[in-house]
């Protein structure tokens, strides 16, 4: 009590001024960095509001492979507090770069140890899975009379020619992760595999966003590229979007050649609200918001206690063996991995 007069008094003199200043500049927001595809339900931040005073600024920018450029350039003095996005094929070059500040969350129960495994000295937190698959459109095959391919090999063959669109591996996660695919399934001859590729006219894309809703003509309908390096859960937003609404949805997955990918979020280092920080990935991994995510990124909660929509456990994909490589072998290789692969597609 005798601390509460004595602040009040000297708030009340001549420090007036001090003090109030000092309280309106204590942060009111918690700014989360994602990529560009990063989708929530509108108002799922209200519960986080309400338990913390803080609101949510969302700011997007770029694929995966982008925001860790723009995050290690400002390492230290970051534009945002949080980062959402960065996954297990870039996790150590994002350590590398030191752009994360350690933060061990008191959530983490219903999160499987595997997953956290993954996480040196607790930089980031896991907060969703997915797979990265090939996409096929079943109509055109349908309508074309070809037996679509069903693993990454057949991609060379002269019957796909011209028919497949991939994200870029340098600027894109999703490319990358597919570039660790072919090198997990065909070892030392990945390189000829991709030469194999490239002369079978395969296109590549700066990202997903453009490879899969401009180029592939499974979702929009309007390209002109049958198949397409996307994820096992696409299916289900096909048939969530479709118009007119459609009870299948045009779209497969090859799920043979698949490589699993794990997503983290975490607190940026020297962030401005770094309370509001770490009180927001308790709540990114809560039941809450982790119930968000399959209908709107079309990816897997990492929360067990979450239950599945129907819709995704009717049409997604989560292969049983997907392909697989450490993260410390990518991290000793993937330099080279990548000069490789942009020497081969120009």
């Amino acid at each position: 009590m005798k601390r509460t007069i004595t602040t009040f008094l000297i708030c009340s003199g001549f420090f007036l001024f001090s003090c109030s200043s000092q309280e309106t500049s204590a942060p009111t927001k918690v700014r989360l960095l994602a990529y560009d595809s990063f989708v929530v339900s509108e108002g799922i931040f209200d519960d986080f509001t309400a338990q913390t005073g803080y609101e949510v600024e969302v700011v997007t920018g770029g694929d995966a492979g982008e925001l860790l450029a723009k995050a290690s350039v400002t390492a230290g003095n970051p534009e945002a507090d949080v980062m959402w996005g960065i996954d297990n094929t870039l996790l150590t070059r994002a350590i590398d770069a030191d752009i994360f500040a350690s933060y061990k969350s008191d959530q983490l129960d219903a999160i499987d140890q595997e997953l956290l495994n993954l996480i040196p000295d607790a930089k980031v937190t896991p907060v969703d899975t997915g797979d990265v698959c090939l996409n096929i459109d079943r109509v055109w095959f349908d309508e074309n009379a070809v037996n679509p391919p069903t693993r990454l090999a057949d991609l060379v063959k002269p019957e796909y020619s011209g028919l497949t669109v991939i994200p870029s591996a340098v600027t894109s996660s999703t490319g990358l992760a597919f570039l660790l695919a072919s090198i997990a399934e065909f070892g030392d001859g990945w390189q000829d595999w991709w030469r194999q590729l490239l002369a079978n006219e395969a296109l590549i894309v700066d990202g997903w966003t453009r490879a899969y809703t401009v180029e592939f003509s499974g979702s929009s309908g309007a390209g002109n590229y049958p198949i397409v390096v996307s994820y096992g859960t696409s299916p289900p937003a096909e048939v969530l979007f479709a118009d007119p609404p459609v009870d299948t949805p045009r779209t497969a997955v090859v799920a043979d050649g698949c490589f699993r990918q794990v997503e983290f979020a975490g607190v940026l280092r020297g962030a401005n609200n770094e309370d509001g920080a770490q009180a927001l990935i308790d709540y990114l991994i809560s039941a809450k918001f982790q119930a968000d995510i399959p209908l709107n990124m079309f990816v897997y909660p990492v929360n067990n206690d979450v239950v599945l929509p129907k819709v995704f456990t009717d049409f997604a994909v989560k292969p049983e063996r997907p392909l697989v490589i450490s993260h410390s072998e990518i991290d000793t290789n993937r330099e080279t991995w990548l000069g490789q692969w942009l020497a081969l597609v120009g």
